[in-house]
């Protein structure tokens, strides 16, 4: 799999702290040039969300953007969307029985243990953070930083993304430090959170992490 420098996650809580609606920056994003959006909603299935979902998958479709969904299979199939799976969720050989060859599965880890057994798993990329401290999750595991990122990168020979607290001011100290791809949550608000303030900040991430 290839993934794109720029992975940006539309998570309903942050959203919601900000008063955004994930619907309008998933618009912005794809409009500003992203071409991959994972959608994570860690609370209960609604209809509601469910809703919010099949219109996000939908401007991806529109956009030929790929979508990845946060830890929930189901969703995920019934968007025929990729997956992205973490520690305590569905296991990753699971979820590949589920979803078959073709999708696209994700798979986090925070420490060297962890990336190494998560590289024998059926997966196309991983993930691994927080690199930073973040306050987008309720319990972050401990903090890897930058150097242990390099030294983590030689262990697996599949795409690594860097997670947790990536803002534009250390996105080239990860980069220079082996990561694939860069995870972005809470740096993908401005202050406003606008139409045009939002495609204006995923403007400048395209440009930041533009694709060797």
């Amino acid at each position: 799999m290839t993934l794109p420098c720029f992975y940006p996650i539309v998570d309903t809580e942050s959203a919601a702290r900000r008063q955004c609606s994930p619907v309008l920056l998933a618009e912005c994003l794809l409009e500003g040039g992203a071409r991959l959006l994972q959608y994570r909603h860690k609370e209960g299935l609604t209809r509601e969300i469910l809703c919010e979902a099949q219109t996000i998958a939908e401007l991806c479709r529109q956009a030929g953007a790929t979508l990845i969904v946060n830890d929930r299979a189901d969703l995920a199939l019934l968007l025929n969307a990729g997956l992205h799976v973490g520690q305590d969720d569905l296991p990753p050989a699971e979820a590949r029985r589920l979803l078959g060859a073709n999708s696209s599965i994700g798979f986090s880890t925070h420490n060297r243990e962890q990336l190494i057994a998560g590289g024998r798993e059926p997966v196309d990329y991983l993930a691994l953070g927080p690199i930073f401290a973040t306050g987008s999750k309720r319990n972050p595991d401990p903090v890897v930083g930058v150097e242990q990122l390099q030294v983590l990168r030689a262990l697996t020979s599949l795409p690594l993304v860097a997670i947790g607290g990536i803002s534009r001011t250390n996105a080239e100290a990860v980069r220079d430090a082996g990561a694939d791809s860069l995870a972005v949550i809470g740096d993908l608000f401005p202050a406003d959170c606008s139409r045009s303030s939002l495609r204006a900040r995923a403007e400048e991430w395209v440009s930041l992490l533009k694709d060797e």
